[in-house]
């Protein structure tokens, strides 16, 4: 999923556990994607792309099995939330940073091409359902809803509702081929694509993070 639903996902780890922070719930359901962008500039893991981008189904994460295997996802949740809860005495924190982090495989594992493995130097299988590459639109349709969701869950207020539909919307061209926008100018270019994503998800944590700041979102 793109950043802006990654994000709404702390709202329904923070309302099951209101006590805890927001921040480092913002940053667990992240922590892959962050790991992602670090491996690719470190050139460890790879993307590449088509001649022409059109979609997002012209964007392959062609290797990127630490950061987004399934194994290590569920070892890097659970050794987090046994650090924290177990080592520091921080029960909800833990949990819901453990919770933050699962997350993220399971929603990129509902959008995703086959490009989740189950363990770094496993070739097969290639899990993911595949949405980006064969129905993008569904897939905006369903990560629109997905966010909306969020929010009704958490009983945020009209500001930090507005953040969905319009973080979703503008990233409309990248799910429909038929729509010229950006994605456009990633062709050939992987770092920018890593860099683009990344600017996503710091630009997109901000803005949960300072409409929830702002009184906007605890309406409960």
């Amino acid at each position: 999923m793109f950043a802006i639903d990654h994000a709404a996902t702390a709202l329904l780890i923070e309302r099951r556990y209101p006590s805890v922070p927001i921040a480092p719930l913002l940053v667990s359901v992240q922590a892959m994607e962050l790991a992602w962008v670090g491996l690719n500039y470190l050139g460890i893991e790879r993307t590449t792309t088509e001649a022409t981008v059109r979609s997002v189904a012209d964007i392959h994460l062609a290797y990127m099995p630490y950061s987004h295997s399934v194994g290590i996802s569920v070892c890097a949740a659970l050794l987090a939330w046994l650090i924290i809860e177990k080592g520091f005495g921080r029960a909800a924190l833990g949990r819901g940073v453990g919770l933050g982090i699962a997350s993220h495989l399971i929603l990129d594992l509902a959008t995703h091409g086959h490009d989740i493995v189950l363990w770094p130097g496993w070739s097969m299988p290639r899990l993911g359902l595949g949405l980006y590459e064969a129905a993008p639109l569904a897939a905006f349709i369903i990560e629109l809803l997905y966010g909306i969701l969020c929010w009704c869950v958490y009983r945020g207020g009209r500001g930090l509702f507005a953040l969905t539909p319009l973080g979703n919307l503008a990233n409309l061209s990248f799910l429909s081929p038929a729509i010229a926008g950006p994605e456009q100018y990633l062709a050939g270019r992987p770092m920018l694509v890593v860099t683009v994503v990344f600017v996503q998800i710091v630009v997109t944590l901000l803005l949960v993070g300072a409409g929830l700041r702002m009184g906007r979102g605890h309406c409960r």
